[in-house]
């Protein structure tokens, strides 16, 4: 397995890894807003 040599991969890995996180937390906020909001009803 070829690992991480540079500090330019680094920090190339890292940002994919954020970017990624971003999209899933953009993707669930809408859901978790709805549940939480769903709630205040009763």
């Amino acid at each position: 397995m070829d690992g991480i040599h540079t500090l330019q991969e680094f920090m190339l890995h890292t940002k994919n890894i954020i970017y990624i996180l971003i999209i899933c937390i953009l993707v669930a906020m809408p859901a978790i807003w709805k549940f939480l909001a769903g709630r205040d009803d009763e």
